[in-house]
């Protein structure tokens, strides 16, 4: 007769952390809020909207699925953002924390949870399309006031230089600003396609252009976020722009769409910060971003992480080049 099977005792920690986690796991509007967390992060205004709740209920649930681990926060200046956590290595129920996020993400959301969702982002959207409405009368950009394009340009076109590309017919640059890149772009590419969504930006660009006498750049007037009929890059540039879109693992995913297979995002962005007064004066959405968070955004994307070079500034702030290779089908 086999012996019956004795599982070693678990110690009050370990019972205490699956209690807190059945009681997160047991009710469906925490639920919905970690597949609404999916690839965002909200603050707890913005879950109170999508949500149709008051600040103290939605405040509520998120410290119960922050007691079990299934959440966690980032401050962003004065706000504070939720975000789901990752499975716990060391944790006794890691593989029950799996199955939960595998068994979520794997159901379509509502559609209201959807509008709802695409609400809060398009008011954040907004705040970035207000900043950069008041440049119509030709005021300079701020983002000099972080970090001037000269002190990494050379960095950059090394990046891009050191690239292996499927061809070099086709460069998109996602807000290109004044135009400040589109030569350096426009002597690497037959053709280069500048996409942004702010007219008085994209004017002066058209004006850098004509004054540099680039004859293969195209600037549109265009949302890179939104499904559009554009032809498929080579090579994908985002500079300096990421922490002014709503929603950035979005964003990713609309990048890699937007390659063809075998084509690169190459990526610059500010590292995580706390320097909050970008948010008014740069009309900055984030402060920055990790790089793990990118990568693991990029890979949901279907986006390889490859070359990485950080620059330190002497304001306080840093700077990080992230290549990101599409795979070949």
């Amino acid at each position: 007769m086999n012996e019956p099977v004795r599982l070693a005792p678990l110690d009050d920690t370990a019972t205490e952390q699956l209690a807190a986690f059945c009681k997160a796991a047991g009710d469906q509007l925490r639920l919905d809020i970690l597949r609404a967390l999916r690839s965002d992060s909200f603050g707890v205004l913005e879950l109170a909207q999508i949500f149709g709740m008051r600040q103290s209920g939605i405040s509520h649930h998120l410290k119960v699925l922050a007691n079990a681990g299934l959440v966690r926060t980032r401050r962003e200046g004065n706000s504070i953002f939720y975000r789901r956590s990752l499975p716990d290595a060391a944790s006794h129920w890691r593989h029950l924390h799996e199955q939960l996020l595998n068994g979520l993400d794997a159901l379509p959301l509502e559609p209201a949870l959807t509008q709802a969702i695409a609400a809060v982002h398009s008011q954040r959207g907004e705040v970035s399309r207000q900043f950069f409405a008041r440049f119509a009368d030709g005021t300079p950009a701020q983002q000099d006031l972080i970090a001037h394009f000269g002190l990494y340009r050379e960095s950059l076109l090394g990046l891009i230089d050191s690239l292996v590309l499927p061809a070099t017919e086709l460069a998109i640059e996602v807000g290109p600003g004044e135009g400040g890149f589109l030569p350096d772009l426009a002597s690497r590419f037959g053709r280069v396609l500048a996409l942004d969504n702010a007219p008085a930006m994209l004017e002066r660009a058209r004006q850098q252009c004509a004054e540099a006498g680039l004859d293969n750049v195209d600037c549109l007037l265009a949302d890179a976020l939104l499904p559009q009929e554009l032809p498929a890059a080579d090579c994908l540039v985002c500079n300096m722009v990421l922490h002014h879109m709503p929603a950035p693992a979005e964003a990713l995913r609309r990048f890699a769409d937007l390659l063809k297979p075998g084509g690169t995002l190459v990526l610059t962005e500010l590292c995580s910060h706390d320097q909050s007064w970008v948010r008014e004066t740069c009309g900055d959405l984030w402060l920055g971003f990790d790089q793990d968070d990118l990568a693991r955004w990029a890979g949901s994307a279907g986006l390889e992480l490859g070359s990485s070079l950080y620059l330190g500034l002497r304001n306080g702030f840093q700077i990080q080049l992230q290549q990101f290779t599409k795979g070949a089908r």
